[in-house]
């Protein structure tokens, strides 16, 4: 595997999946998490076209923070996208985006968990009173919040 070129940015999506913590050899914990970005436009001669783009998220300030990332949740990233490829099993070319989340704010929008205030994934925490925000390591919790104007239709 290679990597290309190396950018800083930031990108709103939603969730695709429940973020994930796994824990290294080393006992360090990481957060690996999905984001869909969708790009929508009408050609002056055509019908709404929209382009999704999926990123493959990684977080190291704050484990703590997967607890409240569930699928279909809107969230505002910000960090370093970096391009990769590599060859896959049977010798095909792959490649994809990596972001290397350095900032988190969470805006709800999935339906379930912080997005309502309720209890967050993991038992025995409690998530902030609603329409709260929670400043921790980089990584901004709004519970009870929803996006006036969601317009990203995934």
């Amino acid at each position: 595997m290679f990597h290309l070129n190396s950018y800083i940015m930031d990108i709103t999506g939603r969730l695709t999946a429940d973020a994930q913590v796994r824990t290294l050899s080393d006992n360090r914990e990481v957060v690996n998490f999905s984001v869909a970005v969708n790009e929508s436009y009408k050609p002056k001669d055509g019908e709404r076209v929209t382009h999704t783009e999926f990123f493959d998220c990684s977080y190291w300030l704050w484990s703590g923070i997967a607890q409240y990332m569930t699928k279909g949740t809107v969230v505002e990233i910000s960090g370093r996208v970096s391009a990769r490829a590599w060859m896959d099993a049977e010798g095909q070319p792959k490649a994809g985006l990596n972001f290397h989340t350095s900032k988190i704010k969470l805006h709800g929008g999935s339906g379930n968990g912080a997005a309502q205030g309720a209890t967050p994934k993991t038992q025995g925490t409690q998530a902030a009173p609603a329409t709260e925000a929670t400043q921790v390591h980089g990584a901004q919790v709004i519970t009870g919040g929803q996006e006036e104007h969601d317009d990203l239709p995934f």
